[in-house]
This record gives structure tokens, C-alpha cells and sequence, in this order.
């Protein structure tokens, strides 16, 4: 199954390889100027995709897929939301529970692990950011099935969009050696991704980042 081995394949890079990486990343700390555009990108990409979501979420359960160090956590809380954030890290994971404010410890069940796991229950809506863009198209259809089934409102999701530059980077990522570098993004086309998951729900395209060297796209699923 080529889910389980790329999803594996990112829980070893980011638990064991990125984790310092992303916590820096995702504070206010000094950084080199290409990690300065991809934390601009992420964080103009995060907003986005919160403007897909209801301002006052109150009362409603959201799965973080892929919360990583929490951010997105933590403004989906602010909202009233009942977050359920999850990782494929427990080292991302750890992270994210100590930056929780402590005003909002009862708002947030922390969980390490499959973002697809069905014991994780149902929710009124699913942010996915980054989550899936190390994913073939096949699998992001199953993923995005896996997760509408327990869903009634939306699926927030980014993919890697297929420009120049990223397939260009694409390609030559697949000519050399895997050991030890980090999985490379699958760039995905919108208009083809939409007839792919067609039988999954409709997408809508939330629009684009491109940041630097972050370059993201967002999509919203619904049934």
C-alpha cells in the first residue's frame, strides 16, 4: 500500500530528522532568509485556509491532520472549535501540547498517530495543511475518502501545484538517492485532482501561495 510507506517514510524524516527543524520554523526565532519565505508562505497559507472555516466554531469538532507543532491548533481552539490534533509525530505532537495556552487545555485532545485512524471518530469539519503533499494522487483520493465518510461539513487540504519549478524539482529529486534526504512533494493539478475524487465530493479551489520557496495550493472538499 503506498500510503503506509510514504506515511511512514514522513513520520521518520519529520520525528527523527526535522523535528528541531520545525519547531524553529514555527516559533519566533531567528532564521536563515529561505526559511523566512517558507514561514511567511506557511503562515499566509494557514490564514487562507481559515478563511474557509466558520469564524465562530463553537460547539464544533475538528480534526488538525497534521498539526505538526500546533499553530493551526491553537487558532482553531480560539474559535471555540473542539480540536482533535493529530501527527504522525510524537515528537511534533510534544511540541504542540507544551505551546498550548493553558486557557485552552480543555478545547484540545492530543493524539500521535494515523490522520486517517477511523478510532480518531467523526467531525463537523477536517484542516489538513501540508498533510498530503508528499501523497500520489490515488492515495489522496482514498485519504480524502477516509475522511469525508466521518465528516459533515469540509476538508480543508493544500497539495504541492504543479508549476515549472516544482515539477522541475520533481524530477530531478527522482534521479538521485532517498536515504537521507526529506520525501519529495507530488505535484498535483486541481482540475485533475477534482475528476480523480469526483465520487469523493466536489472540490473548490481555495487559491494559491507562493512564497519564496513555498508553493502550496488550497482545496476545500465537501460533499
Amino acid at each position: 500500500m503506498t500510503y503506509d510507506v510514504t506515511r511512514n517514510r514522513v513520520e521518520e524524516y519529520f520525528d527523527r530528522s526535522a523535528t528541531k527543524v520545525w519547531e524553529r520554523l514555527t516559533s519566533d526565532a531567528p532564521v536563515s532568509k529561505i526559511r523566512e519565505t517558507v514561514r511567511k508562505g506557511r503562515d499566509a497559507m494557514r490564514a487562507k485556509m481559515l478563511d474557509a472555516l466558520p469564524a465562530d466554531m463553537t460547539g464544533m469538532r475538528v480534526l488538525d491532520a497534521g498539526c505538526g507543532p500546533g499553530v493551526a491548533t491553537i487558532e482553531l481552539a480560539e474559535r471555540g472549535a473542539d480540536v482533535v490534533a493529530v501527527d504522525i509525530s510524537p515528537s511534533l505532537v510534544e511540541i504542540a501540547e507544551r505551546r498550548l495556552p493553558e486557557h485552552l487545555a480543555a478545547n484540545v485532545t492530543f493524539a500521535s498517530g494515523d490522520m486517517l485512524a477511523p478510532a480518531l471518530g467523526g467531525f463537523d469539519h477536517v484542516f489538513a495543511m501540508d498533510s498530503l503533499i508528499y501523497y500520489t494522487e490515488a492515495d489522496i483520493r482514498t485519504a480524502l475518502a477516509r475522511l469525508m465518510e466521518r465528516t459533515t461539513g469540509s476538508v480543508v487540504f493544500t497539495v504541492a501545484p504543479k508549476t515549472p519549478l516544482l515539477m522541475a524539482m520533481w524530477y530531478a529529486g527522482k534521479a538521485f538517492p532517498r536515504s537521507d534526504r526529506s520525501p519529495v512533494m507530488i505535484p498535483h493539478g486541481p482540475k485533475r485532482l477534482s475528476r480523480t475524487v469526483a465520487e469523493t465530493g466536489a472540490l473548490r479551489d481555495l487559491g494559491r501561495v507562493s512564497v519564496g520557496f513555498y508553493i502550496s495550493q488550497a482545496l476545500e472538499c465537501r460533499a
